[in-house]
């Protein structure tokens, strides 16, 4: 459960909320393909590139997300 469920938002804020939690359920999911999937290492290079390019900046993005729902 993420720490943020217990806490009241406002409309805008919870938006930011739900899409941390979404983002990072995503992040999660393409990390494990990533690393556990066999079918990953079957893709072209660029492919597994732009993948993985992806997975760096949505650990960003959520490193973002959580700083600003710090300060909500």
């Amino acid at each position: 459960m993420s720490e943020t469920a217990n806490k009241e938002y406002a409309p805008h804020q919870q938006r930011v909320v739900d899409e941390a939690n979404e983002l990072k359920d995503k992040f999660s999911k393409l990390g494990a393909f990533i690393l556990d999937n066999p079918i990953f290492l079957t893709l072209i290079d660029d492919e597994q590139q732009d993948l993985s390019e992806q997975y760096n900046v949505m650990e960003k993005y959520i490193v973002v997300l959580d700083r600003r729902i710090a300060r909500f």
